[in-house]
């Protein structure tokens, strides 16, 4: 506790590790000739830091004020204890707890709501409740942090009984209770609480909306976004953010359009659109107009992680080297995101020794980063890396997913290690608890394929628990024409050509099956109906899916 009439000590660990040692006064000290500025300066300055968020800066600021010979102020009590409800600091909140009481504040209500809200989210709302009990004077504040506690703790029925409680509500009190019934999938109650608000503000319709977008409700979305009668950015960013995660690239678009005035969350939010649903062509077509003079938007670090993902789904090392090169130009710092999406693309554009420079340099490595490796030596016949790093991921105690098993499979089928990559196959589900995706057959269809072993991977095929994507017939296909096996040919091309009726590469690599086994007539008959579909070679052409 704090002694009144001399100062205690107590340490704190601020985020960047360093100790430094704070104090406390419980009593007015003595004026210092250290002393700036007066005790509303100092209050301001926390405050400040606080919404900055420099939290250790603020409760540093804290100690430093009365150790200078000023007595907080409730609000500088305040945000001293909101401080230390993010750091979070136990410790320190007791203490500014306690010297409530020794300097008179026990009584206002903004540092005492305050401690409510840190006891809420180290304790749980039980703790905040019973402080909120005890407070001599209470508003609306004090009752929406304690609404909001319930809701945290997913207690929507408390928190109801609390908001019935409530003697006056504003707007905060019902988009808590609003926004709480929608992020449980509740959008019935949701609703009838929302046409019930006496008031409403944009934050009350991006809740509804955000519930409807979070149930796959894109039409009860979007019915609610043409009825707001003023929208914000962040309005038309969640609805264009909503349609990327249905696929209505369209929509998303016909929205963008629609704007006047677009920040760079709006761009971002658009041009990630394009580069999650397969159009990274349009998602680099975007980025060069947002750099145009007459936009004249800055992009961030959310904006180049869309754009090396196009330029990855691309095969653009070109254009990705140059994104590099941009970035730096104009101060934007490689962080460990970043450089995993530079990892992705330069390992499937065969760039490994500058992806392993990259990987080498992240500060934690992760699932994603791990697997962006394998799959990239994989794919680039560097096999025996890529099983040391699965190997090192285990033993880092990272748990695979699906995407690190295609990377690992596919590293097999490029050293035509079988029996390996039937352990690895098998051990998916059985040790992993990973359930094979269409993917993994393809991959494990091409290394079965690769050896000769047809039969084998076409009864893999038959027991397939999905329906087989062409990527898994193509395999088969090219595996018949690496080993001239025509009845398997035709059968593996009949599956590709109902996926994929205008790609021509199916026909081709049939063509070539049929040439190979001195069919000539079925090769002419092959080539004459492509030209009666009007289908064409195209150079370049991948004749099986990528994995």
């Amino acid at each position: 506790m704090l002694a009144s009439q001399r100062r205690r000590r107590r340490r704190i660990i601020p985020s960047n590790g360093q100790h430094r040692r704070l104090t406390f006064s419980a009593s007015t000290p003595r004026p210092s000739s250290a002393t700036t500025g007066d005790a509303s300066s100092w209050t301001r300055a926390i405050r400040s830091s606080v919404e900055l968020g420099r939290f250790c800066h603020a409760v540093a600021l804290y100690a430093r004020m009365q150790r200078t010979g000023h007595r907080p102020d409730p609000f500088a009590a305040s945000a001293a204890l909101k401080a230390c409800a993010r750091l979070p600091s136990r410790p320190l909140a007791t203490a500014i707890h306690a010297q409530l009481h020794k300097l008179g504040l026990r009584s206002h209500v903004y540092p005492e709501t305050a401690l409510a809200n840190f006891y809420s989210k180290l304790d749980g709302p039980d703790a905040a409740r019973r402080v909120f009990d005890e407070m001599p004077v209470k508003n609306v504040v004090s009752w929406n942090s304690i609404l909001s506690s319930r809701i945290r703790a997913g207690e929507l029925g408390a928190a109801q009984r609390v908001f019935d409680e409530m003697p006056v509500r504003d707007v905060v009190s019902w988009n808590s209770m609003v926004s709480g019934y929608a992020k449980a999938g509740d959008m019935d109650r949701a609703a009838a609480l929302f046409h019930c608000m006496p008031e409403k503000d944009p934050a009350s319709w991006n809740g509804m909306i955000s519930g409807y977008i979070n149930r796959g409700n894109m039409a009860m979305a979007r019915e609610l976004f043409d009825e707001m009668p003023v929208r914000s950015n962040v309005s038309w960013i969640t609805m264009i953010s909503g349609y990327t995660r249905s696929g209505d690239v369209e929509s998303a678009r016909e929205l963008f359009d629609k704007m006047e005035r677009r920040d760079l969350y709006v761009w971002n939010a658009m041009i990630a659109c394009y580069a999650q649903n397969g159009c990274p062509r349009e998602a680099l077509q975007l980025f060069n107009r947002m750099r145009k003079p007459d936009v004249g938007v800055q992009p961030d670090e959310m904006t180049f992680s869309s754009v090396i993902s196009a330029c990855s789904q691309l095969g653009d090392l070109k254009f990705g080297l140059w994104v590099e090169e941009y970035m730096s130009s104009i101060g934007i710092e490689l962080d460990d995101h970043l450089s995993t999406a530079l990892i992705d693309l330069y390992s499937k554009c065969g760039g490994m020794d500058r992806a392993f420079v990259l990987f080498d340099g992240l500060k934690k490595r992760d699932i994603v980063s791990y697997s962006a490796m394998i799959l990239g030596c994989g794919i680039n016949g560097r096999s025996s890396d890529a099983i040391s790093l699965f190997k090192e991921m285990l033993d880092a105690k990272i748990t695979p997913n699906a995407v690190t098993f295609v990377g690992l499979l596919t590293a097999y089928s490029h050293a035509g290690l079988v029996e390996e990559g039937r352990r690895c196959f098998a051990s998916m589900w059985t040790k992993h608890k990973i359930p094979p995706s269409a993917d993994h057959y393809a991959v494990m269809v091409d290394l079965l394929g690769r050896s000769g072993r047809l039969e084998e991977a076409y009864q893999l095929i038959r027991k397939m628990p999905m329906r087989p994507h062409v990527g898994v017939w193509g395999a088969l296909l090219l595996a018949c024409r690496l080993h001239g096996n025509v009845e398997l040919g035709e059968l593996a091309a009949r599956n590709c050509f109902e996926l994929e009726p205008e790609a021509s590469g199916y026909y081709v690599l049939l063509a070539n099956v049929y040439a190979e086994a001195g069919k000539w007539d079925k090769a002419k008959r092959l080539r004459k109906m492509m030209v009666e579909k009007g289908l064409t070679k195209i150079p370049g052409f991948s004749l099986v899916q990528s994995t």
